[in-house]
């Protein structure tokens, strides 16, 4: 197949126009292109005519010829090869079955392609099935209950499940384990256009269901899904060099699980978990991360900006953004994980902390755009050197949120004009916040460092100049976000098992590996491979 990119069509193009395209690109008669696939489809808005922008892969006749031809056009070539292969085959009679310990995104991929290749992986997850974790979620959003093992961060389909659902990426993939993750996600129930839209995602509601059905895929190819499975400590062997080898968990319940082979896809939340490593001596490292508040907006001023005359249009869909500012005080202020018509939602995990995130449906028909803004945090700045220091900082700043919030779980938030002058809000404006349970309008400045609120208060404005309207005094900012990325790194090797502890690989977000959906897709179906390689005593698989 050849692969033939840029092609620029008008938004409302007939159906037909596409292949009238591809046809008088290549010059060739309209019997010769036999048939093609729309490989990506993007949005280009930066002219008065908003076009569309298609990449496809066409079967036609003469390629070689063809291929000749365009030798010096850099948007026709080959298609690449993207089928995924399998590493290896587990024997029938297999002694040892693999552990993975969590099952979001990276869990999930680790235990489908674990099971896919026979070695029937037992599956451990601290917090509840999908529709039960959703009715304790409900819970805290409804009630102010907080249940510390099954929320926003804990239970079956990780923290990705309560999101706007974002299925891209800025990771390198050269063996296109990208495609696999949105092949798998088609087949057990997302809409194809995942494939190959610019910007996919899935929303809340879907992500409940195509859950259900990975799981009961796994179970089907003969792995164990064990929920309410807390892991409370390692197994650990000494080795003559020093080092350790894992030899099996031990559950909360005091259950012992024995394996030689552990894949450790923990979510950034698993604090108590990282705290046990530390204590076993895992090696893990400080990791920079970033924290903030939710910003609101009405999703029409966003359209409005964005689209321009052709806000409202179906095709188009709710708009997003994406924002960056150099701060004169050195620190770099960005928008994070943008939920074009969502909500704000609590993402708390622990008993006295507030913590925010956002979440979109797959119509992201709401009436608020919400977005992350955010500052970079170094280690430097974390209040000690060890390795649980950075996470320490979280649960500062978390605490201060639930206080300011007034000690029940609504958030502590603040008008953007009055953010910018620097003083408290006392009431709410034309911007209604989404945030359940509630908020408290109070003064957000005391809920960062001092230099993350400097670094806001100049960005907010700045950005105001490529979003009009996005320093508008009754926008909403809703603190706190800290869980931007794990606060730590879990370092492994160049066979993606940890530096000191043989047979356990870290994998994903919690470990430092992956910063959303399908990258940690991605990095899930590598540990896989890497840990099926070890089983079966064959070389590591490529990166």
């Amino acid at each position: 197949m050849l692969r033939l990119s840029e092609i620029k069509l008008p938004l409302d193009h007939p159906e037909h126009a596409l292949r009238d395209a591809i046809i008088a690109r290549l010059g060739v008669p309209a019997g010769d292109v036999q048939d093609f696939i729309v490989y990506k489809r993007s949005f280009d808005a930066r002219r008065s005519v908003m076009a569309l922008t298609y990449t496809v892969d066409i079967t036609v006749a003469g390629e070689e010829r063809l291929l000749k031809k365009f030798a010096k056009d850099a948007h026709i070539g080959m298609t690449p090869d993207m089928r995924y292969q399998f590493v290896g085959q587990a024997a029938e009679d297999l002694a040892e079955r693999p552990l993975v310990v969590g099952f979001g995104p990276c869990g999930i991929f680790a235990a489908l392609v674990l099971a896919q290749m026979g070695f029937k992986p037992v599956v451990l997850e601290r917090g509840k099935k999908v529709r039960e974790r959703t009715k304790d979620t409900w819970g805290l959003w409804r009630n102010n209950k907080l249940n510390p093992e099954s929320n926003v961060q804990f239970g079956e389909g990780g923290a990705g499940t309560f999101s706007d659902g974002k299925l891209y990426s800025q990771i390198k993939d050269p063996r296109h384990l990208g495609r696999k993750v949105l092949e798998e996600f088609v087949r057990f129930g997302a809409p194809d256009e995942i494939i190959y839209v610019n910007r996919p995602h899935i929303g809340t509601f879907r992500l409940v269901s195509m859950v259900e059905k990975m799981r009961a895929e796994i179970e089907r190819l003969g792995g164990e899904i064990r929920f309410q499975a807390k892991v409370s400590d390692l197994l650990l062997d000494e080795m003559a060099d020093g080092n350790k080898q894992v030899r099996g968990l031990r559950l909360e319940n005091g259950d012992e699980i024995a394996s030689r082979h552990i894949v450790l896809a923990l979510g950034h939340s698993a604090r108590d978990t990282f705290e046990m490593l530390h204590e076993r001596g895992v090696y893990l490292e400080q990791k920079p991360f970033a924290v903030g508040f939710r910003i609101e907006h009405p999703q029409k001023l966003i359209d409005e900006v964005r689209w321009g005359k052709y806000a409202g249009h179906e095709m188009l869909g709710a708009a997003d953004y994406k924002l960056v500012h150099q701060a004169s005080n050195g620190r770099a202020v960005y928008s994070f994980c943008m939920c074009p018509g969502g909500q704000v939602v609590a993402a708390a995990s622990e008993p006295g902390r507030v913590v925010t995130n956002g979440m979109s449906q797959y119509s992201r028909a709401e009436r608020n755009a919400n977005a992350g803004l955010v500052v970079n945090i170094e280690p430097k700045d974390f209040p000690g050197s060890d390795p649980l220091a950075g996470m320490r900082l979280q649960r500062d700043l978390e605490s201060r949120a639930y206080v300011l919030g007034g000690s029940n779980y609504n958030a502590p938030a603040q008008l953007v004009g009055d953010f910018i002058a620097g003083r408290a809000s006392t009431a709410l404006g034309s911007v209604t916040p989404s945030y359940q349970p509630g908020v408290t309008p109070t003064d957000l400045a005391s809920a960062l460092p001092d230099y993350a609120i400097a670094a806001m208060r100049e960005a907010i404005p700045a950005f105001a100049k490529k979003i009009r309207g996005y320093d508008m005094n009754d926008a909403v900012l809703t603190g706190v976000e800290t869980r931007t990325s794990s606060p730590l790194r879990i370092k492994r090797n160049d066979v993606l098992q940890s530096l000191n502890v043989k047979g356990l690989y870290p994998a994903g977000e919690g470990a430092g590996y992956a910063g959303g959906i399908l990258s940690a897709g991605v990095d899930g179906i590598k540990v896989a491979e890497a840990l099926a390689c070890d089983m079966l005593g064959i070389g590591p698989a490529v990166a």
